[in-house]
């Protein structure tokens, strides 16, 4: 008979994403109508659809690079939860 080492259970998937996961509040500032087509579209993809509307994000490299793109017209925060 041979021992079988039984696998430690992992934590819950919500559990996991829960344990302290990066935030970043992005707020748009004014006269994204005067920027290009391409980032204005990249506003409206970070879910910032008016002047001074702001959103709670995962701070992802994908979220980064839309941020990067047009960080002129943002302001950045980081925030613990949203």
């Amino acid at each position: 008979m041979t021992d079988v080492a039984a696998k430690p259970k992992k934590a819950p998937l919500h559990a996991q994403k829960a344990a302290g996961d990066p935030y970043i509040k992005v707020t748009l500032g004014p006269q994204p109508h005067r920027d290009p087509r391409d980032q204005r579209e990249t506003a409206k993809g970070l879910g910032l659809r008016k002047l001074h509307s702001h959103a709670v994000l995962k701070d992802t490299p994908s979220v980064r690079g839309m941020v990067n793109k047009i960080v002129h017209a943002l302001k950045v925060e980081t925030v613990e939860k949203p």
